[in-house]
């Protein structure tokens, strides 16, 4: 079944609850949609009021204000979306930051480094924590924690802060992806490449030349669209990969495959 464009229509997630964190913009608010099209009832959780409810409006979902990296917000987040849904059957743990600040381990301070950490890892400790037991009950869930290519390679465009934390979450991704397989819940690291998302244009922006040098090592090109990410998003939900766990899932448009590129 296709729409009238040709994109091809998939209902794989009917019934089902997912918690995005991170969903106002970029990939999150990209895989809202994506879920909601696929039958979710989406819950939005976001620091950012007017974005994130904006993308819940967006997708018929619910919003939920949350700073990631405090407990008892988190705890909410997914207490909200069992409350009012009856399940939580998907969690994208993909809040993150990455800011200027964050650089050659020369450069950045630990103030810096330590923000890094909290947001990007230590958040998804918590959303994992948060996210199981209601999964335990069921028997049954998929946990995608949005990590990165890094966490697979090295940058001499070091931002040594983020590459650790997604390191981390790769890292704990797989062992709760072990631990609990028996259980009926799965847990992967997603790993994208450089996606085209306000972040990293902000970044970029601030440095061409950095942009430019990361660019020339993608085989395809050019960066990713965030629908491409929350289109493996989607995979990773659904009963399609239910034989895909405790592992990194990347959609890097082959950089980690690459020696040299094509000219």
């Amino acid at each position: 079944m296709t729409e009238t464009t040709g994109t091809p229509v998939c209902r794989r997630l009917v019934g089902r609850t997912a918690v995005i964190t991170g969903a106002g913009s970029g990939i999150g608010l990209a895989t809202a949609r994506r879920l909601a099209s696929e039958g979710a009832r989406v819950v939005c959780g976001d620091i950012d009021e007017t974005t994130g409810k904006a993308a819940a409006d967006a997708v018929g979902g619910l919003f939920v204000r949350v700073d990631v990296t405090d407990p008892e917000q988190v705890e909410a987040l997914f207490g909200a979306a069992y409350d009012t849904y009856g399940s939580v059957d998907v969690a994208f743990n993909n809040a993150g930051i990455s800011p200027p600040e964050d650089d050659s381990i020369l450069e950045t301070g630990l103030e810096a480094w330590r923000r890094v950490q909290e947001v990007n890892l230590t958040s998804v400790y918590l959303c994992c924590k948060a996210a199981i037991p209601h999964m335990r009950r069921q028997g049954r869930g998929s946990i995608v924690n949005t990590a990165s290519f890094v966490a697979r390679m090295g940058a001499a465009t070091s931002q040594i802060s983020y590459t650790a934390s997604k390191g981390g979450v790769l890292a704990l991704s797989r062992e709760l992806g072990v631990q609990f397989a028996r259980e009926g819940i799965r847990v992967n690291a997603l790993c994208p490449g450089p996606v085209d998302t306000p972040l990293l244009r902000e970044l970029f922006a601030k440095d061409p030349e950095r942009a430019a040098r990361r660019l020339v090592h993608i085989p395809v090109g050019r960066f990713a669209e965030a629908e491409e990410i929350a289109a493996a998003v989607a995979f990773l939900a659904s009963d399609d990969a239910s034989f895909v766990n405790a592992t990194d899932f990347l959609v890097d448009g082959g950089i980690s495959g690459a020696y040299v590129t094509p000219l």
